[in-house]
């Protein structure tokens, strides 16, 4: 037996001008990722306001389901070894499946094991529902 190729008539993600840029995706089920260290001073003669704890945000897209499952691990795996806490902003959040829930999980438990901090940011009864139906509630650390 020969291996058939998938027949595509889109260009590639690299074609259509997908980037590694941190603030977009070219995928429906973008997901953002920002440095934050705080807001700058706009008045320099002003005395500077104490240091904000640097932080990492990961904003989950709306929909995070299994075809966008290698996406979402290739984000999370940057974060593994981010020494800053790493935020979860799960308030655009409406679908999940338990394959993304897994791939979560194991982001949280892994950093959890490194002695590295991840803050959940946002509101989303589908993700509490989600980790109460599958007992991982308290391994995503979600607030209550």
């Amino acid at each position: 037996m020969t291996k058939r190729k998938k027949a595509s008539s889109s260009p590639s993600r690299k074609a259509r001008g997908a980037h590694a840029s941190t603030t977009s995706r070219g995928s429906r089920n973008a997901a953002r990722v920002t440095q934050s260290e705080g807001t700058p001073d706009s008045d320099p003669s002003s005395t500077p306001a104490p240091a904000a704890t640097p932080s990492t945000s990961f904003t989950l897209a709306a929909e995070c389901m299994v075809s966008e499952a290698t996406s979402l691990r290739e984000h999370l795996a940057a974060l593994l070894d981010e020494p800053q806490p790493v935020k979860l902003d799960a308030s655009a959040l409406q679908r999940i499946d338990t394959a993304s829930l897994q791939l979560i999980a194991a982001f949280v438990r892994e950093r959890a094991g490194s002695g590295r901090a991840v803050e959940w940011h946002g509101a989303a009864p589908v993700l509490a529902i989600a980790a109460q139906l599958l007992g991982l509630t308290s391994l995503l650390e979600l607030p209550a």
